[in-house]
This record gives structure tokens, sequence and C-alpha cells, in this order.
């Protein structure tokens, strides 16, 4: 087969043809060794973090989840589209409704959706339908992909890698939450669209991620599990 041509690129094309203003981006330069003590050390903060379903009810200032939902949304977004929204509830009453439409739901898959492959990889985390989580946690924090976006004029503009993106966004909130020293649950309840109807979302959104957000009930306890080693979990092509 023809190797495919390349495109016929102008000399005189600048670099970094971004056309929007710029500032001055220049962060001190750490040595190596500071470098490498970072790394190390925030993979050892990382490797403690670990998803709970025992909350402590234990409020949480609203500042503070603030604060998670800014570090989320820092995240590269295609485009810079920044595809994501964050709904943050507290309210007992809203809380109550979200539980009792993800445990209808999950009543429905562990009752004969799930596959008996899917049921069998469950057992040993002793997941079940109920859902006491999501009325425990101080907060209620739902990650909605926006599809795409809305214009001034009503009209749709286009979102580029949404998916790529909000994972991005989720990764480093779930970050910032044990950052903080708290604990959270990536839920995915399936189907999800119960969420963008009870917030009130408007149909751009798609419900990605609900996640209880506080301290770990005290005594709480975690499947005794080991992650992949590096090995497995990466590939190295040096020079």
């Amino acid at each position: 087969m023809a190797e495919p041509e390349l495109p016929d690129f102008d000399d005189e094309l600048p670099h970094d043809p971004f056309s929007g203003p710029r500032v001055p981006h220049a962060p001190p330069r750490l040595s190596l060794a500071e470098v490498a003590a970072r790394a190390d050390g925030f993979h050892a903060e990382l490797d403690q973090r670990r998803s709970v379903r025992d909350f402590d009810p234990q409020p949480i200032p609203r500042t503070v989840i603030e604060d998670l939902i800014r570090a989320g949304s820092t995240a590269p977004s295609g485009a810079h589209m920044q595809p994501w929204h964050f709904a943050a509830v507290s309210d007992p009453a809203l809380k109550a409704r979200i539980r009792a439409a993800a445990e209808e739901e999950e009543k429905r898959s562990y009752g004969g959706r799930m596959s008996e492959e899917w049921r069998d990889a469950l057992r040993p985390l002793g997941t079940t339908w109920s859902k006491p989580h999501l009325t425990e946690a101080p907060w209620l924090v739902v990650l909605f992909s926006q599809v795409w976006g809305v214009r001034e004029d009503g009209g749709k503009r286009k979102h580029y890698y949404v998916a790529e993106s909000v994972g991005i966004a989720a990764g480093m909130f779930i970050a910032a939450v044990h950052r903080a020293g708290l604990a959270t649950l990536p839920h995915t309840p399936s189907p999800m669209g119960f969420l963008a109807e009870i917030l009130g979302r408007p149909k751009n959104e798609r419900a990605t991620l609900l996640m209880p957000v506080g301290y770990p009930a005290a005594g709480c306890t975690v499947p005794d599990l080991d992650r992949k080693p590096l090995a497995e979990v990466s590939s190295w092509f040096e020079g």
C-alpha cells in the first residue's frame, strides 16, 4: 500500500499560529532532585486514595467544594471548550430524590440488566443496589458532560474531545478531593438521565459521574485490593 501523501505546508507559517492574546508563563524551574521528590511524594499520597461507601455526615463548607470544582476545572480540554458542568447538592430533599431514583435504576440492574460476568466482577466489592452514601455524604457532586455548547444566539457550538476532556476534569477533581483530606466514590448508576431531570440541567448536558464528597465515616472499611504494578500499566521506548 502506498504511503499517504503529507500535506504541503507553507515554510513561512509560524511554528505556533495561535492568534489569541498571550501571557507570560514562567514557573520556577525546579531541580531534578526536587522534581523527583515531588513526583514520588504525589504518587505516595495518591496511592492512599480509596473510594469509600460510608460517609460521616459532618457538614463541609461550600467554599471547600468550590475550590475542589475549581481544581477540576483547571483540566485541559479540546479547543479549550471546557465542556463540563459540576452540579453540587447539599439539600437533603434533593439528595433523597437522587438516592431514590439511583436505587430504582440499580435495582433493575442488579435484578437482571447486568450480565453474570459483571455481577461476578462486582461480588468481591460487596456492592448492592442500596446506596445510603447518597444521603449520608454532606455533598453530592454531579459531573455533566456538555455534548455541545450554546452560542449567544441560541445556536449550537461544537465541542471537541468531550469524553476525554471531562474524564481528565473528573480525575483532577478526585485527586483534589483526596488532597483536601476528604473522600469520594465515582458512582455511575445507569441510565443516569434522572440526574439532569432532577437538577434541571439543559438538554445539551449528559450526567457522567455522581460523586458523594465528605469525610469517611468512623470505622469505615474498604476492600483489600492491590493496584496493578507499573510493569502492567506501562511500556517504555527509550533512546
